[in-house]
């Protein structure tokens, strides 16, 4: 089998365009991709720290260099939660609520290039597929069911 035909080279291939797009994009507003997303994920009444790793598949090492550059850049500021002393809630600065809205202009631009490019019956298939792949991933028994 070539490359070309397997399932998770396309996957890949495709996820490898989309990230380089949106950085070139993120690049004209001096972000990064990962940037743009996480900003995404902080809402207007603070997010958890601990959440944000999470929702975006990062290892913690990874939100905490994140979240320093974000700080760095002025995009964001940590507080300690009202009730919890323990949990810090990350925050939007002015700076960073401009640049989440570039951010939601950007994945809704796309979104809305795709599907004028792509029938709504496609994309329904496109998304019962990948759902079916994760529900086979979560399951987590992919290398051990009988090969027929």
């Amino acid at each position: 089998m070539k490359r070309e035909e397997t399932i998770d080279y396309n996957i890949k291939a495709a996820w490898h365009g989309i990230a380089r797009m949106y950085n070139q994009q993120a690049l004209k507003y001096k972000g990064t991709m990962s940037i743009g997303f996480a900003l995404l994920n902080i809402h207007s009444e603070g997010t958890p720290a601990t959440k944000i790793g999470p929702m975006m598949g990062l290892e913690p090492r990874s939100v905490t260099r994140l979240l320093n550059s974000m700080e760095e850049k002025g995009l964001i500021y940590r507080q300690s939660d009202k009730l919890d002393k323990r949990c810090v809630r990350i925050f939007l600065t002015k700076e960073g609520k401009q640049h989440k809205e570039k951010s939601k202009e950007t994945v809704l631009r796309f979104n809305e290039v795709v599907r004028e490019e792509i029938s709504d019956k496609k994309l329904n298939v496109f998304f019962e597929v990948l759902q079916e792949i994760n529900r086979m991933i979560e399951k987590n028994n992919i290398y051990e069911r009988a090969i027929q």
